[in-house]
């Protein structure tokens, strides 16, 4: 079986990128692999370190999703910083018989001012397919939706709302972002805690989904997302009105001050909820 190895990071989702892959695919026994190598926003914002790395883990989940619906054959990981070492350290362990590297335009890819391309051809002697995808311009195949929330993040409300996106937009992923509480050690995993628990909710649904848990503050946790994925609109999740401190700070017109993607709040009153059940 043949194995090709696909290099790729905020590039992922690109039509040439995908229509490369299906290419392979099409002509048949192939398999494929997937690295992604950590990257640190350009604006510095990420506070956690293990946030880079979350960011880069949601992108192979959702690939994978992705191609695993069209019954392509894929495996994936989270590679090291340097796209080169990240590469060779995947050609190493699987001994693949194509690259397929995916990068930005020249004048917006740090990846090709390295001349990352010519130094893995060079390293490897492997055939090297560079693929150029511009997001900004031709956009995804997708429409990808950030969801931000915390102790709403099992709301009926939000779940419904999120599925009839999907119900309109079947080519739609969502990424989930639950900041901590706070920076205790026991915050954490009870974020981590309510993202198991959202994605198993969202999965059940027939979702395709990821997610990462954020910076204490929300609006830094948003904000960080909005710079580390190329995302079509956000949704916001709280509390209703008072009892919502996400709300008496501002959050979802700060947002909508700082972002040009659409922003929609979703109210889930957890206390209604808990008197039904």
């Amino acid at each position: 079986m043949k194995e090709v190895l696909v290099v790729a990071n905020r590039t992922l989702g690109g039509a040439k990128l995908l229509e490369a892959v299906r290419e392979r695919a099409g002509a048949g026994d192939v398999r494929f692999r997937l690295v992604v190598p950590q990257t640190n926003p350009s604006s510095g914002l990420v506070v956690y370190k293990e946030a880079v790395r979350e960011s880069a883990q949601v992108r192979v989940d959702l690939a994978l999703s992705a191609v695993a619906a069209e019954g392509i054959e894929a495996s994936g990981e989270v590679g090291d910083p340097d796209p080169f070492m990240a590469t060779m350290d995947a050609v190493a362990i699987n001994r693949p018989d194509e690259i397929i590297l995916s990068t930005h335009p020249a004048t917006a890819s740090g990846w090709l001012r390295r001349d990352l391309i010519e130094r893995i051809k060079n390293a490897t002697g492997l055939p090297v397919h560079h693929v150029v995808t511009d997001i900004q311009q031709e956009g995804l195949t997708f429409k990808v939706t950030l969801v931000v929330a915390n102790k709403t993040s099992s709301g009926e409300e939000l779940l419904d709302r999120l599925k009839d996106k999907a119900a309109r937009e079947p080519q739609h992923l969502f990424i989930a972002v639950i900041p901590q509480v706070d920076g205790s050690g026991v915050a954490p995993r009870e974020a981590r805690a309510r993202l198991a628990g959202m994605l198993d909710r969202l999965h059940s649904a027939g979702l395709l989904s990821s997610g990462m848990i954020g910076d204490p503050d929300p609006y830094t946790a948003t904000m960080n997302a909005l710079e580390l994925f190329h995302v079509d609109d956000v949704v916001i999740s709280t509390l209703p009105g008072e009892r919502s401190g996400w709300l008496r700070s501002n959050l979802i017109e700060r947002v909508r001050g700082a972002s040009s993607a659409p922003v929609e709040h979703v109210v889930v009153d957890t206390k209604v909820a808990a008197t039904a059940a």
